[in-house]
């Protein structure tokens, strides 16, 4: 026999669900009678460039990118070489893709993440690692 407690867990699940349910009936009925125009009902700025900068967030006022763009730009050796490595691949992309590389615990994953977003087909893999190094001691 259960508990007073699961009771009122089971209980509170059920509000939970109806109320869910309940709002699904709403929408859906708006839909109904608004056709595609209920949108506006339930999204602010629907017309907005909402669905364009969806993710924006992540990567904007991000200080790690920011400061890894600095550096790419700048006139650090490290930075030049990494440019000449690169070849003509996007910059911008590679910021990304390094400042993504903080999600990665394990230092030698990490590592092997950014040597692979410095190697190419014709690549030394020696300097290409010696690059990779640096980086991590720099950002990481």
């Amino acid at each position: 026999m259960p508990n007073q407690r699961e009771t009122a867990s089971y209980e509170g699940q059920l509000d939970k669900f109806a109320q869910a349910l309940a709002t699904a009936r709403k929408m859906q009925q708006d839909w109904l009678t608004y056709g595609l125009d209920f949108v506006h009902i339930y999204i602010e700025d629907v017309d907005g460039d909402w669905l364009e900068t969806w993710g924006h967030d992540e990567i904007l006022g991000n200080p790690l990118l920011d400061a890894i763009k600095e550096f790419l730009v700048s006139d650090d050796v490290l930075a030049v070489q990494v440019r000449q490595q690169l070849g003509k691949k996007s910059l911008f992309d590679f910021a990304v893709n390094l400042a993504e590389c903080e999600r990665i615990i394990e230092q030698s994953d990490r590592l092997s993440a950014i040597k692979n977003l410095l190697a190419d087909d014709d690549g030394d893999n020696v300097e290409v690692g010696n690059l990779a190094n640096q980086l991590v001691e720099k950002f990481f």
